[in-house]
């Protein structure tokens, strides 16, 4: 699950990765709420506790979760079913390595053991690109959230979107991205979030709705 990179204190980078030989690696709605736990719970500098993975079907609240110090800063978030993406900001050395390692191992751990198979769930290490632009890292914030209409609409950034009306009220029912939360939807989710160690590109919930719903509609898109 580790890679050779050098991640900088202070910057960004775009993380992603996929399931081998392109399979899914959600399968049922319980699976991405795991991966959802483990967003949060991963991302500290305690040891992940056995016991909270044992409590989270029994609706343990994500601020009850002892994760300690955050060692990253997650901007935003979007699973699919074959693939994830997450925007991330390396608060500490060997943050991002080290929240990366205990997420996609602890999933890939609990995927197999559920599903009794074996070997790699994930397309090798995990994928990374270093934003070091400002137009770049505001432009993710549309790529990533509006990832979730390519399942209605597969061709959609290509040939440009067939029903806005559409794709807006899926992305409003597609509870496993942070779409909902930049939106100003309150849920337990948004402690995911360090919106604070991002760029202030929305002024409000309406600012980001209108930004994203000018790239649905954006005939040159290619995300």
């Amino acid at each position: 699950m580790e890679r050779d990179a050098v991640f900088s204190i202070g910057e960004y980078y775009h993380i992603y990765n996929r399931g081998t030989e392109k399979r899914d690696i959600f399968l049922k709605p319980d699976d991405y709420l795991r991966f959802v736990f483990l967003l949060y719970s991963c991302n500290g500098n305690s040891p992940i506790s056995v016991r909270d993975f044992k409590e989270q079907h029994n609706g343990l609240p994500l601020a009850k979760v002892k994760r300690g110090d955050p060692i990253v800063d997650i901007g935003c978030w979007c699973l699919m079913p074959n693939h994830f993406h997450i925007l991330v900001h390396e608060k500490q050395s060997g943050g991002i390595t080290k929240f990366m390692l205990k997420l996609l191992t602890s999933y890939s751990m609990y995927f197999n053991n559920l599903y009794e198979r074996s070997g790699r769930l994930f397309q090798g290490p995990f994928q990374s690109k270093h934003i070091d632009k400002d137009e770049y890292l505001n432009y993710l914030f549309a790529y990533v959230h509006l990832n979730p209409v390519k399942l209605i609409d597969s061709s959609w950034k290509e040939k440009g979107i067939k029903n806005i009306s559409l794709a807006k009220q899926h992305l409003s029912k597609y509870t496993f991205s942070s779409y909902l939360d930049f939106l100003g939807e309150s849920r337990e989710y948004g402690l995911i979030l360090n919106k604070g160690a991002f760029p202030d590109y929305f002024s409000s919930e309406h600012d980001f709705g209108s930004f994203t719903e000018d790239w649905l509609t954006y005939q040159d898109y290619k995300g």
